[in-house]
């Protein structure tokens, strides 16, 4: 399966601010990519590219004053398969756990660990280890949240999820990630592209859409609070311990939002590579998408 991946983000910004970007795929995906995901930027300016502590492929740029366009264009290769269940995964011992998951069981802005911990093992401590204990974990956030744009806010914490029960897709995935912490279950936030591939189209405008990972049988998971479903067609572009490590966007200064677009369709056909056959004036440069909004 092809899937058509990006977006154009506009903003207005006052004053000469230093941004940085996580808008690239995960490295273990880009070997898939049938094009470069890089991101350009209208005007042009100077960029950096790394590697963040958490394996992220960074984008970092200063912008002057005025009105900035970041877009993106590629497309993406995808077994067209569902995320994989494995209900036979393993739960480690602390003491067994590879070091660099230890951090994931720790608390964080987001994910108060200590705050719900208690909560945690009165809902879920006589059950069996494992998949089936994140499973039922994630069926309790999604039974028990009430989802709705209108609950979003940006210094919502897990701990207020879960006395409030509303919240967006990444407040779901926050509480889904401080329980599973608690349970002695390593967890990480991940955000990405999620297109209504193999679903009923919902009606809503496309954005990107928050996961979160637990680490079970020697390898990362995904699971999906808000839809407890195995979707289809998942593209990471971060993970890290909440979204505080996953800002699509950072400015380091003020900015004002005009325009936010993203898209993440299924196409029949590589269509940027065949519009880049069919005209000298794209020379490798993505055209434009304005997809679903």
């Amino acid at each position: 399966m092809l899937i058509r991946v990006g977006y154009e983000i506009i903003y207005q910004i006052p004053d000469r601010t230093a941004v940085t970007v996580l808008l690239r795929v995960l490295p273990e995906r880009v070997a898939d990519l049938k094009h470069s995901d890089a991101v350009k930027l209208e005007p042009h300016y100077p960029m950096d590219e790394y590697i963040d502590c958490f394996g992220n492929r960074c984008t970092r740029f200063v912008a002057p004053a005025g009105r900035l366009i970041v877009t993106g264009d590629t497309v993406i290769e995808d077994s067209g398969e569902p995320c994989p269940a494995f209900p036979d995964a393993v739960q480690h011992e602390i003491q067994d756990l590879p070091p660099d998951t230890l951090e994931f069981l720790l608390p964080s802005r987001y994910c108060e660990v200590d705050r719900l911990t208690e909560d945690a093992w009165l809902l879920f401590g006589q059950l069996p280890k494992g998949w089936s204990l994140v499973d039922t974990i994630n069926k309790w956030v999604y039974d028990n949240i009430e989802f709705g744009y209108q609950y979003a806010s940006a210094t919502k914490t897990a701990y207020d999820v879960f006395h409030d029960r509303k919240g967006v897709c990444r407040d779901v995935s926050h509480l889904a990630i401080t329980l599973c912490r608690a349970m002695n279950i390593p967890a990480r936030y991940a955000t990405g592209y999620l297109g209504d591939i193999g679903v009923p189209y919902d009606g809503m405008p496309m954005d990107y859409s928050a996961c979160y990972q637990v680490y079970l049988g020697g390898q990362w998971h995904i699971f999906d609070a808000r839809h407890q479903i195995r979707r289809i067609g998942w593209t990471l572009l971060a993970v890290g311990r909440d979204a505080a490590d996953c800002a699509i966007t950072t400015s380091f200064g003020p900015h004002t939002l005009e325009k936010f677009t993203v898209w993440a369709d299924e196409v029949e056909t590589d269509e940027l590579g065949e519009r880049a056959k069919e005209s000298d004036k794209v020379k490798g440069q993505f055209l434009p998408s304005y997809g679903r909004n």
